[in-house]
Formats: structure tokens, C-alpha cells, sequence
């Protein structure tokens, strides 16, 4: 019995289950039923999987659930589930389960120390729930574990250092709890270990050398603990490694030359910490990286012209060190770059001009430093910055117009004595250098307006001469410059075989989705739109404008447009693999393994909080699905469909209506980048 995704809502009959003892498989997931598991269910007897995760059930587990000795899979997670997990011979009797989740419910109490007698589990999650005491040691025993989550709850004590008896468990989450003590050196032991958080707890001692024994370890976030010591060199062996999170705790020393071998690294956050020493020259190595946070620091030295290597970085948080020296001319090629924070150094000397060319920056602040000359005007064209701060340096001259500039606020230019022009904010006007004397006027016009004619002559004469013999060439230019992009009707009729039912790919309440070629060869998803439906032309507008400056590598690109009053196309990047719910398990297809779901979650997640939280403009997504998250021919996702989505303003007072279309049975995240994670998270994983 599969009823999972509709709008089932009540209570669940007690007396449904009587007459299906042979019921082998239950789920009842994503609804809105509510009451109290009936303890009906406890009583089939051939009941293998139970799934009533996503669900508004409340009350205690029913006791005689636990005596169901076929059950294999256990799954209420996302509940309002009370009492506590039953000890005393109970859990311990569900010998042939393999996966149990009973998280996001407010269960208290302990986890029974006989849950190491199961020793058939391959997956435990008893997260974000209210459990407390000691982590049991005898969860050691249970070696087919791949996954143990037990992040979210009050659980004391120290690691056990059993665990690292758990040679094939991938994902170890124990973060946001309230243990104390040292990693323990058996970790090393977990050579499967892929993803392993203790972010937010008590921990104390060094970062263990063994760590370096992680081969297949992506993710270590140890972030806000008490950890001390140097950063071991043995952690630069984790070749694999797309997120080191370390910041918040009291890591001393230098960074390692040797970090710029990781080259799968996305993200370095050690940030609030005690390092010092010089950023590693050859950090531009590091070709992958996104996000550099080693603010709240000691470092000090010149920051390397290397980082202008640094290619894919959106955000570089470097404040509050002790850096000095020019900033690097390198840094304006970081075309990707949309949070630059350098604030609370001695940086000295100008900014250079090229600064002007980071044209997907939303967030520059250069504040408290020793920056002098004038303020580069080439920062009016920045057209995405929306938060400048250059208060407290020695800047001079005349305050740009233009751009960010017609909405500065004093505070952001505070503390620069030698600046004028801008009235409304207080500054001195600018003195007038163009008033000369009547001599000097009349020099000029007898002079130098002569010569200036001459020349202007001689320069018409070879312009007229060049302009024969480049004709041709420019003509060319000019007619591809016009031709860019341009994509005409009867070009995607031809590229579609007259949109034939074989090259649909897709379709939905606006229109359909066409796998098109253009006539240079490349290979292109066509949405076209219904314009018999009244809100496609809607739409079309929507879409177009959500992504029009939308500048993400997680978002599906609109490479072109198709647009009359009868006909509206947008001419989109085409994804080989397709949309995440043909990946799902109910898919049929072959199933994602345990890395290429993370990097699913990492991705939309970043296109996500990129939406939320750095574009100029707030944009809810409002249908954000399977179905609507895109998979490249590396796996990489992106999200797509935007034809439904809201744009706020970026002061955070907008307003949305209550009533937000989207599909039945979703719930658009809210605008909370955790919360965005964790839900995605588990919709990936169930």
C-alpha cells in the first residue's frame, strides 16, 4: 500500500489494518495526517517497511510496534512523536531492521545501549530530536553501518572511540550537541568516512593527526568547539575534500603550504581563530574554490597576486588580520567574485581601476585600512553591488556619481577627511580648477586652438582613409555582433523537425520542453510556451526577469529568447541527465550513491541560499521540486523553472501574498538557508 504524496489528513483508522495480515510494504509519507499511530499496525505480521515520515503524528510510538520482528525499514521521522525509544528487550527484538529514522521529533530520554545487538543496520537517524546522556559504545558493534546521524540533540559525555570500529559508515553527523573531550584517534579507522560533522559542541584537544587517514573524507565541519593546536599537515593528504569548516574554536599556527594540493576544495572557513603567519603564495592553486573565509585572524604579509587565479570564487573574507602591502591588481579578474571583505587590515596604497571589472560583485568593503589616492570612479559600473564600504582610510578628491554611489550613506564613507563633493552627505564641494585667468584663455585660443584644428584634420584624413580599407571587415563584425544570440522561429522548427512529439523531453501547465539542435550543431532544450493558457505570457515575463542577472553556476542558463505576440521560447542550456525525480528510487532507474546525493544537496543548496541571500533582488523559487532541479552530464544540478517565482526587493520589508502557487503537496522553503538544507536534504535522501 503506497499513498505517499497526497493530502491525506486525520487520523489514521484504528481498524484499517485488521484484515491485512499479508501487508509486506506501508507508506504513508508526505501528508498531513495527524493523531496517534493506531496500534493496529504493530499486528501485521509480515510487515517489512513502515514509512510515516512527513506526517503531523503526535502521541508515543505504540510499545507493541517494537515486537514486529519481520520489520526491515522504520521510518516516522518528521513527526511530533513524544515518549522516549523503548529499551528493556524491546528495540533490541527488531533484529532484521536494517534502516531505522526516527528524527525531527521530540523524543527525550536516551538511545538504548541494546541497539548494538541490531547488528544488521545499515542506516540510524535519530536526529534533531531531544535525546540526552552518553553516545552507547555498543553502537560500535553495529559494523554494517553506512550512515549514523545523531546530529541536533543534548547528548554529553565524550566520542565513543568504538566508533571508529565503523569501517563503512559514510556520513557521521554529530554536530550540535553538548560533547566534550578530544576527537578520538580511532577515527582514523572509518577509512569509508565521506561526510563527518561535531560542529557545535564542547570538543576540546588538537585536531587528530590520524584525520589524514580520511582518503575518501568530502566534508569535515568541526566548526564552534574549543579545539586547539595547529592545523595538522596530515589533513592536506585529503585529496577528496570540497569543505574544511573549522572556524570558531582557538587553531593556532600557520596554514600548511602543502593545503594548495587539495584541488577538490570549494570551501576553506577558518575564521575566528588564533592562525598567523603569511596566506600560502600558491593559493591561486586551488582552482576550485568558491568560498575563502580566514577572517578573524592573525595573518599578516602581502597578499599574493596568486589569488587572482583563484577563478571561481564567489565569496573572499580576509578581515581582521593583519595584511599589508598594495592590493593586488590580479583581484579585478575574479569575474565571479561577489563578496569581497578586506576590511580591518593595514592595506595601503591606491585601488586599482580594474577593481571596476568584478562585475559580479554585490558586497566590496575595504573599511579601516590605509588605502589613500582617489576613489575609482570605475566602481559607478559595478552594476550588482548593492553594499560598499570604504569608511576609514585616507582617500582624496571628488566622490564619484553614478551607480552605487547616488545611494551611499555616510557611513559607508566616514573617516576619509581629504573627500568632497556629495553636499547631502556633508562633505565640502569640490574646488573648481577649470576657472582660469582672461591671459591664459586668450594664450590657449591663440595657440593651441590652431593646432588642435591641424590635428584634428590630419586625424579626419586617415580616418577616411582606414575606413575605405576596413569597410568590409567592419561590416562583418558588426553583422555578427547583430546576429549574437539571435535565434529566429523557423531556426527551432527546424531544430525540433517542426516540434515533433519525439524531441519532447518535458511538459507542464505553461507549455513544453523541447530537445532541439541549432543550426551550429549545439544542442539546446526549447521551452515552449502555451499561449492559449492565460498566465504563459505571464510566465515567460517572470522567468525571463528572475534570471536575467542571475549569474550562478547552479541555475540553468537562458542562452536565448524566441518572443512575438503569438509564439514565446526561451532557448535553454540542454541537461543530458535530466531532472532529479527520474534519479529518485521509485524512478526505476539506477540509484545515486551516497556522494553524488550530497553534491546534488551542496549545489541546489548554493543556488538557493545565491537566490535568497546574494542577488540583487530576493527570489523565491515557490515550486522548488525533483522535477525541477536539472542534471548536467556531470551530475552537477541546477535548478530550473523559474515561471512561477516572486521577487522581493532587497531591503527584506517586501511583502508576498499568502496565497503562493506551486505544486500540490510542496512546501517552498522557507528563506532560511539551513532550513532550506535540511529539508532538501532529506527529500534527496527518502
Amino acid at each position: 500500500m503506497g499513498l505517499w504524496s497526497n493530502e491525506l489528513s486525520g487520523s489514521i483508522p484504528e481498524g484499517l489494518f485488521n484484515s491485512t495480515v499479508q501487508l509486506r510494504y506501508l507508506s504513508l509519507t508526505y501528508n498531513s495526517l495527524s493523531g496517534a499511530i493506531p496500534e493496529s499496525i504493530a499486528f501485521l505480521p509480515k510487515l517489512t517497511v513502515l514509512l510515516l515520515g512527513d506526517n503531523m503524528l503526535s502521541g508515543p510510538m505504540p510499545p507493541a510496534m517494537f515486537n514486529m520482528s519481520a520489520l526491515q525499514f522504520l521510518s516516522t521521522a518528521l513527526n511530533n512523536l513524544s515518549g522516549t525509544i523503548p529499551g528493556n528487550g524491546r528495540i533490541g527484538s527488531l533484529q532484521q531492521l536494517t534502516t531505522i529514522a526516527l528524527g525531527i521529533n521530540p523524543l527525550v530520554g536516551k538511545i538504548p545501549a541494546e541497539m548494538g545487538i541490531i547488528t544488521g543496520l545499515v542506516a540510524l537517524d535519530f536526529s534533531e530530536c531531544m535525546l540526552e546522556g552518553d553516545i552507547p559504545s555498543e553502537l560500535g558493534t553495529l559494523v554494517q553501518l553506512t550512515w549514523l546521524n545523531l546530529g541536533i540533540n543534548s547528548f554529553t559525555g565524550q566520542i565513543p572511540a568504538s566508533l571508529g570500529n565503523l569501517s563503512l559508515v559514510a556520513v557521521l553527523d554529530l554536530s550540535a550537541n553538548n560533547l566534550s573531550g578530544a576527537v578520538p584517534m580511532t577515527m582514523g579507522d572509518m577509512r569509508s568516512l565521506q561526510y563527518f560533522a561535531i560542529s557545535n559542541n564542547f570538543l576540546n584537544g588538537h585536531v587528530p593527526t590520524c584525520l589524514g587517514n580520511l582518503t575518501a573524507l568530502q566534508y569535515f565541519i568541526a566548526s564552534e568547539n574549543n579545539i586547539t593546536g595547529n592545523m595538522p599537515i596530515t589533513l592536506t593528504n585529503l585529496s577528496s575534500l570540497v569543505v574544511m569548516d573549522i572556524h570558531q574554536n582557538q587553531i593556532s599556527g600557520t596554514i600548511p603550504v602543502s593545503l594548495t594540493n587539495m584541488m577538490s576544495l570549494r570551501m576553506l572557513d577558518a575564521s575566528i581563530n588564533r592562525m598567523l603567519g603569511s596566506i600560502p603564495t600558491h593559493i591561486g592553486r586551488l582552482s576550485s574554490l568558491q568560498q575563502l573565509d580566514l577572517s578573524h585572524n592573525s595573518f599578516d604579509g602581502h597578499l599574493s597576486a596568486h589569488v587572482g587565479s583563484l577563478k571561481a570564487i564567489i565569496l573572499m573574507n580576509l578581515s581582521d588580520n593583519h595584511l599589508s602591502g598594495s592590493l593586488p591588481v590580479s583581484l579585478g579578474q575574479l569575474n565571479e567574485l561577489a563578496y569581497l571583505n578586506l576590511s580591518n587590515n593595514i592595506i595601503q596604497d591606491i585601488v586599482p581601476d580594474i577593481f571596476g571589472k568584478m562585475i559580479s560583485l554585490i558586497v566590496l568593503d575595504l573599511s579601516y585600512n590605509k588605502l589613500s589616492g582617489p576613489i575609482p570612479t570605475s566602481l559607478a559600473n559595478l552594476t550588482y553591488l548593492i553594499s560598499l564600504n570604504l569608511s576609514f582610510n585616507k582617500f582624496i578628491g571628488r566622490i564619484p556619481d553614478g551607480g552605487m554611489f547616488s545611494n551611499i550613506t555616510l557611513q559607508s564613507l566616514m573617516g576619509n577627511p581629504a573627500l568632497c563633493g556629495l553636499s547631502r552627505l556633508g562633505f565640502l564641494p569640490c574646488p573648481n580648477n577649470e576657472q582660469k585667468s582672461r591671459s591664459s584663455k586668450l594664450w590657449l585660443l591663440k595657440f593651441l586652438l590652431p593646432l588642435a584644428v591641424a590635428i584634428g584634420m590630419i586625424s579626419i584624413c586617415l580616418y577616411l582613409k582606414i575606413r575605405r580599407s576596413k569597410h568590409g571587415e567592419q561590416l562583418i563584425l558588426v553583422e555578427d555582433a547583430l546576429n549574437y544570440r539571435l535565434i529566429s522561429y523557423h531556426e527551432l522548427v527546424r531544430a525540433t523537425s517542426n516540434f515533433c512529439v519525439d524531441n519532447l523531453i518535458g511538459s507542464g501547465s505553461f507549455g513544453k520542453v523541447f530537445k532541439g539542435q541549432l543550426d551550429d550543431g549545439s544542442v539546446v532544450a526549447i521551452k515552449v510556451l502555451d499561449m492559449q493558457h492565460e498566465g504563459a505570457s505571464k510566465s515567460f515575463d517572470i522567468e525571463c526577469r528572475a534570471l536575467r542577472m542571475a549569474r550562478h553556476r547552479n541555475l540553468v542558463k537562458i542562452l536565448s529568447t524566441c518572443s512575438n505576440l503569438d509564439f514565446k521560447a526561451l532557448i535553454l542550456k540542454y541537461m543530458p541527465n535530466g531532472s532529479l525525480e527520474r534519479w529518485l528510487p521509485l524512478s526505476g532507474n539506477q540509484p545515486l550513491d551516497m556522494l553524488q546525493r550530497l553534491n546534488i544537496v551542496l549545489d541546489t543548496a548554493m543556488a538557493m541560499a545565491y537566490l535568497h541571500h546574494e542577488h540583487f533582488e530576493v527570489v523565491l523559487h515557490c515550486d522548488l521540486k525533483p522535477s525541477n532541479v536539472l542534471l548536467d552530464e556531470d551530475m552537477v544540478a541546477h535548478v530550473a523553472d523559474f515561471g512561477i517565482a516572486r521577487l522581493l526587493l532587497g531591503d527584506g520589508n517586501s511583502m508576498v501574498s499568502a496565497s503562493m502557487p506551486g505544486t500540490v503537496g510542496y512546501m517552498a522553503p522557507g528563506n532560511n538557508r539551513d532550513d532550506f538544507i535540511t529539508s532538501l536534504f532529506l527529500c534527496v535522501l527518502c
